[in-house]
């Protein structure tokens, strides 16, 4: 393949990127689908929809990605979750910390492109903040203070750190066919959660769930398949075309507002070019003001008083060092990174979820008659 080819087809993976997050984000604005919101409704209202549209997504990203697997369509073990590196201590700590963020801030970072597309000026605000804090936490003073602290307390695997390795080093039996059963039994289990429930089966709560899950999916196709170069000719080595990590990439909206604001700081820099995470971040607010409009539901919203401002703002900044820290958000990690069975991955989900946990109690502190009491 030659430059000429090469640009053609990175423009054609960045069109699809944007043709998937644009309908992702019109989806996710009609059905609300929303993490934040799901754990909410459980611990607020004992309403578990949310939840079960959040594990029927799980279900479907990890089974789309099991069978692209098992027929060699990508590789799973060319993503940025299946290193043998497995960072317990950034893990834990950053998934926790993007979980009390994502509470204050109203929404996680899918949500906040959501939410702006629906003309909520707080989301705004929030997503300055998020892509300010991952800059630094990618480049600045916060990554040196990651790289020298959470990241020293890491596990050295024998093998990368997704399910099927392990267990395959483990019993001897080959990687491929435990893929093929993990990913069938755990996204099945999955998948099962979600469906148990006869009075979950509305259509816009199967509607959000499948259609957030195939998406997943849909990216991790247009990165590691179409965009896979087993040699550039301009530097002879492997590549993944339009990916900010080199390697094969789904959604995620953490690091991506980051290369965002940098793409929009730095546009006249040739260097500075779109990437599949810059452009799912502009899908994904156009598809949901697309919606917006088309609902009738777009209003403009901004804070209540300097308590809400303050609330988002330190949201902002705990989501993008913490979803930095812990290598994605509930849609990197808890999406993309559970499709392709990382261990990494599955110890985020609680981390998320604790996070979320006591961000809500100490807003219902706050919200208290009384809060000194």
């Amino acid at each position: 393949m030659n430059t000429p080819d090469i640009m053609s087809q990175s423009h054609l993976i960045l069109w699809l990127t944007f043709a998937i997050t644009f309908a992702l984000g019109a989806v996710m604005q009609q059905t609300s689908f929303c993490t934040m919101g799901a754990i909410a409704d459980v611990f607020l209202m004992g309403s578990w929809d949310r939840l079960r549209q959040w594990s029927l997504a799980i279900g479907v990203a990890i089974i789309g990605f099991t069978v692209m697997a098992t027929l060699g369509v990508i590789d799973p073990l060319k993503s940025i979750y299946t290193s043998s590196k497995l960072l317990l201590a950034s893990t834990l700590v950053g998934s926790t910390l993007f979980g009390l963020g994502m509470m204050l801030a109203s929404g996680c970072g899918s949500k906040t492109l959501v939410r702006i597309g629906g003309g909520n000026l707080k989301s705004l605000v929030v997503f300055l903040a998020l892509g300010l804090s991952a800059y630094m936490s990618l480049k600045g003073f916060l990554g040196v203070i990651r790289f020298n602290t959470l990241d020293t307390v890491f596990i050295s695997l024998a093998t990368p750190q997704d399910l099927p390795s392990i267990f395959s080093n483990l019993t001897g039996v080959a990687r491929d066919e435990l893929h093929f059963i993990l990913g069938t039994l755990i996204g099945g289990a999955f998948i099962l959660f979600a469906l148990i429930r006869k009075s979950f089966w509305t259509f816009e709560n199967v509607l959000a769930g499948i259609f957030v899950g195939l998406a997943i999916c849909a990216v991790w196709w247009v990165s590691g398949h179409l965009g896979y170069l087993a040699e550039d000719p301009n530097t002879l080595e492997e590549v993944f075309l339009g990916t900010n990590s080199g390697k094969m990439e789904s959604l995620s909206f953490v690091a991506p507002y980051a290369y965002t604001l940098d793409w929009l700081m730095f546009y006249s820099d040739i260097s500075k070019v779109l990437t599949i995470g810059v452009v799912a971040v502009i899908g994904m607010i156009l598809g949901s003001a697309f919606m917006a409009v088309s609902n009738k539901s777009f209003r403009w919203e901004s804070f209540r008083d300097p308590e809400d401002t303050a609330n988002h703002l330190i949201g902002g900044v705990l989501m993008g060092f913490g979803g930095v820290t812990a290598l994605g958000c509930t849609i990197g990690q808890g999406l993309s990174g559970v499709s392709t069975l990382a261990l990494g991955s599955f110890i985020a989900l609680p981390g998320f979820v604790f996070g979320a946990y006591l961000g809500l109690r100490y807003l219902q502190y706050r919200m208290s008659p009384n809060p000194c009491d």
